[in-house]
């Protein structure tokens, strides 16, 4: 749900009535031209809005005795929402709105859809956020009476533009001020002359922590095969959460690898990264990898933003996938003869959060008799869907190898599910697994060299993980695709 805009209207008696504070949301007035097409109605200007919305809420020309907006017996008031007629325009529909002592709070929210025929107003969500955000501002401004003085009044007017930055950043109400809070502790204004960027949407205060999380995605296209070369990458992410006071602190992240590690490619960061030295950014996956290439500490000094953010992505050519698997499968006798070997590289610590070995069987009928055994690990075995899941758990055996071999017939009357790609012998094994504390590039981000120049101390975690991500086998008797297009991102 988002607002096209919002309006704080003053009509106490003894005093002029006039638009004492109005916001409009440029980008979420595109989106709404988007969806209407040629029945879009633009929010006219506010002198406009002022008049039509007195008119409908019978505020206007009090002593005229027959008005046609207001009193022809034509027109139904759609309670909450409110019909504005822009003269030669068109309708603008829903406009909410609510009277409270000396204020109107109005908005009109976005009606995600075609504007005809005009959806019911009880499948709009955004009416009831609509009249949630005008509840909680009206709270704010008035405070916990309905008349505050004018000189309250006017301080939480100028606190608006803040407020409505936290609450409803870009027209997409968040929250709304905590009720009966004071006006003071909702939002402090920014120290010193530093202007608040559009991008922040807020200012944090309370305890500062710092979370980076890196984390490598391998993926692996094997065949078995000494005519088809072996595929594989690594994809790395290092994602920022910044609990951080202050509106631009500075805090810089820097990478290491081991002395023997690949020079990390192919580098993209967040627009909210300050600097960079320009021989990070020079080195790609397609440039030939010579001793010259950088290799760290790689240093990304930002401003961060208040939601959590990705600083940086990076690829890594490394010189051996994590597993290396041999799948063969062949027919006997309407039989299918299973044969896997899993070997865990020596260089990836035997500890897992999870590990499982998925082989479906397409196009043949439903599994009948499954006769397989695993040297470790648990079979689980679903005929309905023709597969065979491995479950390895969070350990391989000490010899890191691990083995499976049987044979499994389809016997059922039911075909199982089907895939254009997977005919006859040609099958896969796919394999999820997540390693905790372990990147297959040996990058990794040291807790003591992060460092966050702000008055208080924050508390810094980081943490790494190895993710598998498209990692295919494939049955080395049976054809294969020799490209990882159709299978990996």
């Amino acid at each position: 749900m988002s607002v096209r805009a919002l309006w704080i209207i003053s009509h106490e008696k003894g005093e002029n009535v006039s638009i004492r504070f109005s916001r409009r949301f440029p980008t979420v007035e595109h989106r709404a031209k988007c969806l209407a097409g040629s029945l879009y109605v633009p929010v006219p200007e506010e002198s406009t809005v002022l008049q039509l919305l007195l008119t409908e809420l019978g505020l206007a020309d009090a002593d005229k005795p027959y008005v046609v907006l207001r009193d022809d017996c034509l027109h139904h008031q759609r309670s909450p929402a409110l019909e504005l007629h822009v003269e030669g325009k068109g309708v603008l529909w829903p406009v909410l709105a609510i009277s409270e002592g000396p204020l109107i709070l109005a908005c009109l929210p976005l009606v995600e859809g075609p504007a005809e025929p005009r959806p019911p107003l009880a499948s709009l969500l955004s009416v009831s956020q609509g009249l949630t955000l005008l509840a909680g501002l009206q709270t704010f401004l008035l405070g916990s009476g309905s008349k505050p003085d004018s000189e309250g009044l006017a301080s939480r007017l100028a606190m608006l533009p803040s407020v409505l930055l936290q609450v409803c950043p870009l027209g997409t109400p968040l929250d709304v001020p905590q009720l009966g809070a004071p006006a003071a502790s909702l939002v402090s204004t920014p120290a010193g002359t530093q202007k608040q960027p559009a991008w922040k949407t807020g200012l944090h205060r309370g305890r500062a922590v710092v979370n980076v999380a890196l984390t490598e995605m391998v993926r692996s296209m094997q065949y078995g095969n000494q005519s088809r070369q072996d595929l594989w990458d690594v994809y790395g992410t290092v994602t920022c959460k910044c609990e951080v006071e202050g509106v631009l602190p500075n805090v810089m992240v820097s990478l290491t690898l081991p002395p023997n590690g690949s020079p990390l490619q192919d580098i993209l960061v967040h627009p909210c990264v300050t600097s960079l030295d320009s021989s990070i950014l020079t080195a790609s996956s397609v440039d030939d990898c010579d001793g010259s290439a950088f290799s760290g500490p790689y240093k990304f000094p930002f401003s961060p933003p208040l939601e959590p953010f990705r600083l940086c992505s990076y690829t890594s050519q490394v010189p051996v996938p994590p597993i290396l698997g041999s799948y063969q499968l062949k027919e006997e006798e309407n039989q299918l003869r299973v044969s896997v070997t899993l070997k865990l590289h020596e260089s990836v610590r035997n500890s897992f959060e999870y590990c499982e070995a998925h082989l479906p069987f397409y196009n043949r009928d439903q599994m009948g008799g499954v006769d397989v055994k695993v040297s470790s690990g648990q079979l689980e075995v679903s005929k309905e869907k023709n597969l065979l899941v491995w479950v390895l758990g969070q350990k391989f055996p000490k010899s890191r190898e691990v083995t499976m071999d049987g044979k499994i017939s389809f016997s059922g009357s039911i075909p199982g599910p089907t895939d254009p790609l997977c005919t006859d012998l040609t099958a896969y094994i796919k394999l999820y697994f997540k390693v905790p504390d372990i990147t297959l590039s040996g990058c990794c981000v040291d807790q003591h060299s992060v460092q966050v120049y702000s008055s208080a101390k924050p508390r810094i975690t980081t943490s790494r993980e190895l993710q598998s991500k498209e990692y295919f086998i494939w049955n080395a008797t049976g054809a294969a695709p020799v490209s990882s297009g159709h299978m990996m991102l």
